[in-house]
């Protein structure tokens, strides 16, 4: 990520009702969430939520497929990995014991489920 594109994401995240919409979107990944349910959902008006996913879509944050007369928008993951990414590249001047604690509370909150093989009862 470009220094440039770094700033346009964390300006748009830099407003209460963006950083929650956002925040709801990741939460419902991979479905995602019509634009008048974030709107319900966060108690703002659909055409003020409608200016804040056009922020957030033209940052690269969230991408809106329309379904019929709605727009599903989702969390754009790749780009907020490259901006974290972009965020912690030089953590701690290359010294790995510091940045162990940093990179320790990223890991998320619900790791992949593993697949469990099916096992048979033998008798």
């Amino acid at each position: 990520m470009k220094k440039l594109e770094a700033i346009e994401a964390l300006g748009a995240l830099a407003q209460e009702t963006r950083l929650e919409a956002f925040r709801l979107l990741v939460k419902n990944e991979p479905d995602g969430v019509a634009a008048g349910e974030l709107a319900r959902d966060i108690g703002v008006p659909q055409n003020t939520m409608s200016t804040h996913l056009a922020i957030l879509t033209r940052a690269g944050l969230v991408t809106g497929e329309r379904h019929s007369r709605s727009i599903i928008y989702r969390a754009n993951l790749a780009t907020f990995q490259a901006l974290t990414l972009f965020m912690i590249q030089d953590c701690c001047g290359g010294s790995p014991e510091l940045c162990a604690p940093l990179l320790e509370s990223l890991t998320p909150c619900c790791p992949p489920k593993s697949k469990k093989r099916k096992e048979t009862s033998r008798v």
